[in-house]
């Protein structure tokens, strides 16, 4: 009979967006081989980054640590730019070139996430290509996505499916695949959102997926139900003001600037917040370029 997956509630609250939870679950876990615990430490770790801790990270990770826990250090110093980006991008060649980091699927899964940040999506491939396991697959389809490859994200998801149907991280890539193809599609994935809602509890992440499904179909005033109810489990979540931007657009809302300006102080490296200041950059070159009659 097959060993009982002690760390199910702790990755799978991870993958879900619910990072106090995750953190919170894996106090309280006992009996745990070396190998376990390492995980573990990665999860929480990696948990207390997404919530913007990355000095935490950086200071209780030590130089004897095991390599998996030195790639999420890695990942807490390039994310908190705690490091020159070259630098971080310098040392995850040099891993992913070392024959005793291939077989290490967080420092390759980190190895993917920093050059998928830096718009390397070919060596973010590269380093993923192995898929040891569901998180570095489900990566590979993000990436997919991003460089408008539908069709090979798919193939990856295929991939996942027979690995483990039923996986949360596989259902999110489902998710996630069906919303980029758009039509009939979008409702599967809103199906696919509200069923992990129900189930492990609604997080910001979910609220979020689910807001992205209803502005695919154009219906703005329930994407702002979900955003809302995203903003009130964490008013600094990125995405949660980003989407409230544009839901905020479209419903004609007076407080688009205000939410705008939120996502610059919490996030002010979003793609929004940058798209934002090169359209303003545009247009005073362009306003500046007319003389007066």
């Amino acid at each position: 009979m097959a060993e009982p997956d002690l760390l199910f509630t702790v990755r799978n609250s991870f993958y879900l967006g619910a990072y106090q939870s995750a953190i919170a679950e894996a106090s309280d876990l006992e009996g745990l081989s070396e190998l376990e615990r390492v995980e573990r430490d990665c999860y929480v770790y990696r948990s207390y980054i997404e919530l913007g801790s990355y000095e935490l990270v950086i200071n209780e990770v030590s130089e004897s640590s095991a390599q998996a826990l030195q790639a999420v250090k890695l990942l807490a110093q390039y994310l908190g730019d705690k490091i020159d980006k070259e630098m971080a991008v310098s040392v995850v060649a040099e891993w992913v070139a070392d024959p005793a980091c291939t077989s290490n699927a967080m420092t390759l899964l980190v190895a993917g996430m920093i050059y998928a940040t830096e718009g390397n999506y070919v060596e973010a491939l590269k380093a993923c290509h192995t898929g040891l396991n569901l998180e570095m697959m489900a990566l590979s389809v993000q990436v997919y996505l991003q460089i408008d490859r539908p069709d090979q994200a798919e193939k990856q998801l295929k991939a996942m499916s027979a690995l483990d149907d039923d996986a949360t991280l596989t259902q999110l890539a489902t998710a996630w695949v069906d919303l980029f193809l758009g039509g009939a599609k979008v409702q599967e994935a809103a199906v696919i959102y509200s069923e992990l809602g129900d189930k492990f509890g609604w997080s910001v992440r979910l609220y979020n997926g689910a807001a992205a499904c209803a502005m695919r179909t154009g219906d703005w005033e329930e994407a702002e139900r979900a955003l809302n109810d995203a903003y009130a489990k964490d008013p600094k979540s990125a995405d949660s003001l980003a989407n409230l931007a544009a839901v905020g657009l479209h419903l004609g809302k007076a407080t688009v600037s205000r939410t705008l300006n939120q996502l610059r102080t919490v996030a002010p490296a979003h793609l929004v917040v940058k798209r934002g200041a090169a359209a303003e950059e545009a247009f005073d070159r362009a306003a500046n370029s007319f003389v007066a009659a």
